[in-house]
C-alpha cells in the first residue's frame, strides 16, 4: 500500500509544499479507488444526474403543459437536481474521509486534515465537471429563456461546494466517532429532495410552510441557480450570507472537533 499511495516522485518534481504533495497523492489514490475500478469510471458520475433529469422530465411532462419557470422541463429540473446532487456527493464522501483513509493515517506525513481536504478536492473537481457538462449541454442544445447570468450561476456553484464541505466536515467527525450517526443522518436527510424546491419554486409554497422552508440552505442555492438561468426570475428569498455563514460555521466546528479529538478518532 505504501508503494501504491506514495509513489509521488512526479508530484515532488513540481516543487510544491510537502503538505500539498501529500494531499495530491491522496487525491490520486481517491481517483483510482473511487472511479478507476468501476466500469465506466467517471461516466457514472455524469449518468446519474442525466438519468434523474430525464426521469423527472418524462414524469412531469405527462401531467403539466409547462414547467414553473421557462419552457423546458429538463432545464428547470436540472437547475434544482444538479446542485442537490453536488451537495449530496461532496457531503457524503467527506463524511467517510477519515474511515476511508484510516490505514494511511499512521504515517507521520498524513494528517486528518489531509484526508478530509483530499476528498473535498476530488469531489469539487468531479462535480465541477459534472455541472459544466450537464447544464452546459442543456444550455447549448435547449438554450435559456433570456440572458444567462454567469455571476449568479458561478456563485451558486461556490455556495453548494461550501455547504457540502461544511456539512461533510462536521459529519466526518460524527460518523467517525459515533458510527450510528451515519444511519441517523441518512434518515434525517431523506426528505431533503422534496424540501429543496427541486420540482417546484419557493414562491409557490403557501405560508407558513414557506417561512420554515427558508431555513433549508439548499433552497437558497437552487433559487440562485435559477436566478442565473431564467431571466426575470428574482428569487427574492435567496440569502447568500445565510448559506455562507452556515457553511463556514459548520466547517470551522468540524475541523475544530477533528483537531480536538484527533487521538480518539485515530485510536478507536
Amino acid at each position: 500500500m505504501t508503494d501504491q499511495v506514495f509513489k509521488t516522485q512526479p508530484i515532488r518534481r513540481l516543487g510544491l509544499p510537502r503538505a500539498l504533495q501529500t494531499i495530491l497523492a491522496l487525491v490520486l489514490r481517491e481517483m483510482a479507488t473511487s472511479y478507476g475500478r468501476s466500469p465506466g469510471g467517471y461516466i457514472w458520475a455524469i449518468a446519474e444526474p442525466v438519468a434523474g433529469i430525464a426521469l423527472l422530465t418524462f414524469i412531469f411532462s405527462l401531467g403539466f403543459h409547462a414547467p414553473p419557470l421557462g419552457t423546458s422541463f429538463a432545464l428547470f429540473y436540472a437547475s434544482g437536481l444538479v446542485p442537490f446532487l453536488i451537495y449530496t456527493d461532496i457531503s457524503g464522501k467527506l463524511s467517510q474521509a477519515i474511515n476511508f483513509s484510516l490505514p494511511l493515517l499512521s504515517y507521520p506525513r498524513v494528517t486528518l486534515a489531509d484526508a478530509v481536504l483530499a476528498r473535498a478536492m476530488l469531489g469539487i473537481i468531479t462535480q465541477t465537471l459534472v455541472f459544466c457538462l450537464v447544464l452546459g449541454g442543456l444550455i447549448t442544445f435547449i438554450g435559456t429563456p433570456g440572458r444567462l447570468d454567469y455571476g449568479a450561476v458561478s456563485l451558486a456553484v461556490l455556495l453548494v461546494f461550501a455547504l457540502g464541505f461544511g456539512i461533510g466536515t462536521i459529519n466526518c467527525f460524527l460518523v467517525t466517532l459515533f458510527p450510528v450517526w451515519q444511519r441517523i443522518w441518512s434518515i434525517i436527510n431523506r426528505p431533503m429532495f422534496l424540501l429543496s424546491c427541486i420540482v417546484f419554486t419557493f414562491d409557490s409554497i403557501p405560508m407558513p410552510y414557506r417561512d420554515w422552508l427558508w431555513f433549508n440552505p439548499i433552497v437558497h442555492i437552487v433559487g440562485l441557480t435559477r436566478r442565473g438561468l431564467f431571466f426575470g426570475y428574482a428569487g427574492e428569498h435567496v440569502s447568500v450570507l445565510y448559506v455562507l455563514f452556515l457553511s463556514l460555521s459548520l466547517c470551522a466546528a468540524g475541523f475544530f472537533l477533528i483537531w480536538r479529538f484527533r487521538d480518539r478518532l485515530l485510536n478507536r
